[in-house]
């Protein structure tokens, strides 16, 4: 199965860092959190990855470029321009195609456009600014067993995302942001069928509002209940949680030590 990461915003809210980088490429103990979203996927054994890049999307695209020869020990004889790789570091297992989905697209139009990458199978997506503790392979059973055609991933917290409201595991709507709630929210780690795309519009097309509605109104949108840890990294104070976290050695997220 392959992991559709949404990569291609502009990051306003963390704009003090994203102003010369993409938001998933911001470091959280040396590396992207983006970096951080796919070792999760790949400690469940899920290593192929489609990156929906966009705004300054030429920088993803190089850090993967260099990826291998940044984990390599190298000797450079400058005077005969030679370079010798001495130790060969275990690189990741990944297979990564980084497509540019547009500037101003929204998350729905960007899944559409790696439509054709993604191919006729059921399909992981999350957002490029999020880690989590989450078991990806219960996720993927739970979603088979219902046998609807959309899973959602669902935590609870002071709500400043999209409302869920559950029947039991079934979600029977869902609304947007309001203010001072504590509530189910969707934090992505999602499971989708192929059919879903045929819910998205083109590039106007917001996948949290129409498509996530409709799907519920046509009780094909289930979520899976994660209690365990979630954090966006939605502005500095995110940044400086998880960094903190990092630096204990207690990131609940890092299950791949």
């Amino acid at each position: 199965m392959k992991a559709v990461i949404l990569a291609g915003g502009f990051g306003l809210r963390i704009s003090e860092e994203s102003y010369n980088k993409p938001k998933p490429m911001i470091e959280i103990g040396g590396r992207p959190i983006l970096w951080h979203i796919m070792k999760l996927y790949s400690f469940y054994g899920f290593n192929d990855f489609i990156i929906c890049a966009g705004y300054k999307q030429h920088i993803i695209k190089q850090w993967f470029a260099d990826y291998y020869l940044c984990n390599c020990d190298l000797s450079f004889d400058l005077a005969k321009g030679e370079s010798i790789i001495l130790k060969k570091n275990m690189p990741d297992p990944w297979r990564v195609t980084v497509i540019d989905t547009g500037l101003s697209t929204m998350t729905g139009g960007r899944i559409k456009r790696v439509a054709e990458y993604i191919g006729n199978e059921a399909f992981f997506l999350t957002y490029g600014d999020g880690v989590s503790d989450i078991d990806i392979s219960a996720c993927l059973s739970f979603h088979k067993k219902h046998g609807r055609l959309a899973t959602i991933t669902a935590v609870q917290k002071c709500s400043q995302f999209g409302l869920l409201s559950l029947d039991n595991n079934r979600v029977s709507s869902f609304r947007e942001k309001e203010k001072e709630n504590i509530s189910w929210i969707n934090a992505g780690f999602m499971v989708l069928e192929p059919e879903v795309l045929g819910y998205i519009e083109g590039d106007d097309t917001i996948f949290e509002k129409e498509p996530l509605m409709q799907l519920a109104a046509d009780n094909q949108l289930m979520c899976y209940r994660h209690e365990g840890f979630w954090q966006c990294m939605d502005n500095l104070n995110d940044k400086a949680c998880l960094e903190g976290l990092m630096r204990s050695g207690e990131a609940p997220w890092v299950l791949w030590k």
